[in-house]
């Protein structure tokens, strides 16, 4: 039995799409993240009159007095942040006035609380004890993960000062992508952390 001709013509179309779809090839593509030009470590000196403290942070960053934290009023005139508007992080120092022994612990508690209330968030979490070549200590942490910040650290003298630093990012947080930045900003921390000094002038 014949078929007709564009019965047959029909099929044999049909016939050759199945072979190129089988035949295809094709690449999956993994997600990719845009690649991110950092620049060369150079720093400036931070030291303003009236506030208790200075050191040094990056060029490619800017100092903003702190208006507002966490939609709460700043409890003095020294909190500040430090903002990298090429990456779209920030970070927030927060001075304390230490006023005795309960003053000091709850301080250095409510460090602990603030960084590992992320542990839903982490995958683990380093805190190292450290003295500044300036003989001032204190404890930087590393959080991994999706965490909110992915760098904290504070610093005292134990007796009059204390501050905390927390960086955080403008950004869903992402392990993945912003994995580099943190790590290119926690030498920039460290700076910082190795170059701070209490300027003695502490009242408020």
């Amino acid at each position: 039995m014949r078929f007709p001709r564009l019965f047959q013509f029909l099929i044999i179309l049909l016939l050759a799409a199945s072979a190129c779809d089988c035949n295809s090839d094709y690449t999956i593509r993994r997600r990719g993240y845009y690649k991110i030009e950092f620049p060369p470590h150079q720093y400036q000196q931070y030291n303003i009159t009236g506030v208790p403290y200075s050191f040094e942070y990056p060029v490619y960053s800017r100092i903003v007095k702190d208006t507002s934290f966490f939609e709460d009023k700043p409890e003095n005139p020294y909190w500040i942040n430090i903002e990298f508007p090429r990456f779209n992080g920030k970070i927030y120092l927060s001075y304390k006035r230490i006023t005795g022994q309960q003053s000091f612990d709850k301080l250095v508690d409510d460090a602990f609380k603030l960084t590992y209330k992320h542990t839903s968030k982490a995958t683990d979490i380093k805190d190292s004890l450290m003295t500044t070549p300036n003989g001032i200590t204190g404890i930087f942490f590393k959080v991994g993960g999706n965490a909110a910040t992915g760098r904290q650290f504070f610093l005292t003298d134990s007796v009059s000062n204390f501050i905390r630093g927390a960086l955080y990012f403008d950004a869903t947080p992402n392990a993945d992508s912003l994995g580099i930045v943190n790590d290119f900003l926690e030498e920039d921390m460290r700076h910082l952390i190795n170059t701070f000094r209490w300027t003695g002038r502490n009242g408020l």
